[in-house]
């Protein structure tokens, strides 16, 4: 593959009701999905799960997710106003199942999904239950929600969460992959990146995603400049660093799953880089984080 076959600028990676239709077909691939959908006031859409599990997670404005199958569950999904205004609810989609999402006042909508083998049951995730976790510090720091993460939520092979990096700073950083199944060490993992790109004094906001490739037979390699509704994937590879650029925060929603029987997250650093951990002892973390946190209680 090409690195323009991995960076998928906005709109190229659309496909019928979709503006982003990533498949694992699609992605050359065995696990890993990602659809955004955009949804006029009072539309509505329905899809197949399939033989994925798949989590409905607002990106702006608030949905219903109606879900009919071995049993039927509806959930009011309260969502957001954009990605930098707050942590948001969700809503879990079983295999073998089909969903309607309505939206009163309109919106966007990521799907986040994986093939999997079991049906586990249709599922609400409270805003409040998202832990909001810093990483690093100076100008490594960066949030993460980790709404989807392993230990967090259950699903059968699907990880997902939501990285938030203030502009000016590097995330994905030290460079990290997990493209080999390494018991207690490293999981293999395809990932899907989607940017957005906060907007500051009536200018768009750009960031940069760089790919390199980990060993032989694995030559993903990327050095890409990302906007709003870009997609890199990774198949493998030692990947970071992600940068926002000055004044312009960086958001992106992670989406991951591999062959492994373990749903983990566990990675490897470049050994090149790795040594920097040891200086984020003596720095604090940078004072703009958290850009938010979860909201206490309740179902927001």
């Amino acid at each position: 593959m090409t690195s323009t076959s991995f960076h998928l600028p906005a709109g190229s990676a659309a496909g019928g009701p979709y503006a982003v239709d990533i498949d694992p077909r699609r992605a050359g691939w065995g696990y890993s999905a990602l659809r955004v959908l955009e949804l006029a006031p009072g539309a509505s859409h329905s899809f197949d799960a399939g033989d994925s599990e798949w989590i409905v997670l607002p990106l702006n404005g608030g949905c219903g997710v109606a879900v009919e199958g071995e049993t039927s569950a509806t959930f009011e999904l309260h969502g957001r106003e954009s990605v930098f205004s707050g942590v948001t609810d969700f809503a879990y989609v079983p295999r073998d199942a089909s969903a309607r999402i309505t939206s009163a006042a309109g919106g966007r909508f990521a799907l986040t999904g994986a093939r999997c083998e079991r049906r586990l049951p249709a599922r609400y995730g409270p805003a409040s239950a998202v832990p909001v976790e810093l990483r690093g510090t100076g100008n490594c720091s960066r949030q993460v929600n980790n709404f989807g993460a392993a230990g967090v939520f259950e699903a059968d092979r699907l990880i997902a969460v939501e990285v938030l990096t203030p502009g000016g700073n590097w995330s994905s950083y030290p460079p990290h992959k997990h493209d080999e199944c390494r018991p207690g060490q490293e999981s293999e993992l395809e990932e899907i990146y989607y940017f957005e790109i906060a907007a500051a004094h009536g200018t768009d906001g750009l960031g940069y995603q760089r790919v390199t490739p980990s060993g032989p037979g694995k030559d993903t390699d990327v050095l890409a400049e990302v906007g709003t509704g870009d997609v890199v994937l990774i198949p493998d590879g030692w990947h970071g660093p992600s940068i926002a650029t000055p004044g312009h925060a960086m958001y992106y929603l992670n989406v991951m799953a591999g062959p492994g029987d373990e749903r983990a997250w566990l990675i490897c650093d470049h050994p090149d880089h790795a040594w920097i951990r040891g200086t984020w002892d003596d720095q604090a973390v940078d004072p703009r984080l958290p850009l938010y946190e979860a909201p206490a209680g309740g179902n927001r």
